[in-house]
């Protein structure tokens, strides 16, 4: 018997391949959830519905009335919605006195407005039909600061705070809302800076678990905190290996990393 037999979820952001998103719908389709995927592109969603034996949807997290028909769509298709993940997200690196208007005013829209649309579109459906579970996805670098990484870190820490809010309001109507904290991750958000020769040596330093963390890690953590089993509202799960009790490396202990693993990864 799954942990999530019974249940109906819906997770928007799941079009990367390999994505958070993609771990978590897997995941929760594993464990007995049916599952309606969503997110900006069709294709990839349509196919990961397929093999899900589930449902997709379009929808931009930017805008309000998206989320509020994905709820209606959800509920028409199934009869309820019991768990929301949201797993939108840009990681944007900009030094700070680089960062533009229109960088922060994306950043905002997707992080502070969308995750606020979010919330609201979901949590008054599951309040009415007595409650469900709502999970976003925070980071790592709110609680332990990452340079150049500003814009992010901001809107990311105001998401944290609406989950606080929603989950005080929201909790007596029985919906719990909480968030995962993932450190660095190997997603499609950071394969850029992965492929970098030098860059995870100069994170694992900071894990006293010993690794870099996966989506699958996000995947199990996700897991439990839509099982009815968590008794946990308005927190955020620090799912990173421990990083948070040390620090992301500074700028030059990066840059020594790089250049150190430099002449290795050009040797044949």
């Amino acid at each position: 018997m799954g942990r999530l037999d019974g249940k109906v979820a819906i997770v928007l952001g799941a079009a990367a391949a390999g994505n958070m998103g993609q771990a978590i719908a897997r995941r929760f389709a594993a464990e007995g959830a049916r599952v309606m995927v969503a997110g900006r592109h069709e294709a990839p969603l349509a196919a990961l519905a397929s093999e899900l034996g589930g449902t997709h949807a379009l929808c931009d997290i930017t805008r309000k009335a998206e989320l509020e028909a994905l709820v209606a769509g959800a509920r028409q298709q199934y009869g309820r919605v019991d768990i929301g993940v949201n797993c939108t997200g840009w990681g944007i690196l900009a030094k700070l006195l680089e960062t533009t208007e229109e960088q922060i005013d994306r950043a905002v829209a997707l992080h502070f407005k969308g995750t606020f649309f979010f919330l609201q579109s979901f949590v008054g459906a599951m309040a009415a039909a007595g409650g469900g579970a709502l999970i976003t996805i925070s980071s790592a670098s709110v609680y332990a600061l990452l340079h150049h990484h500003a814009a992010y870190i901001g809107t990311k820490a105001g998401a944290d705070a609406l989950v606080r809010c929603f989950a005080n309001e929201f909790g007596a109507k029985g919906v719990r809302v909480n968030a995962i904290a993932p450190g660095l991750t190997a997603t499609p958000m950071t394969q850029q800076e992965m492929r970098l020769p030098g860059l995870e040596a100069a994170f694992l330093n900071e894990y006293p678990l010993g690794r870099i963390g996966t989506v699958d890690d996000v995947a199990a953590a996700a897991v439990w905190l839509a099982d009815d089993q968590c008794f946990m509202t308005g927190q955020v799960l620090q799912v990173n290996g421990g990083l948070t009790l040390r620090r992301n490396p500074l700028p030059r202990e990066i840059n020594a990393a790089l250049k150190a693993a430099a002449p290795r990864a050009g040797t044949p």
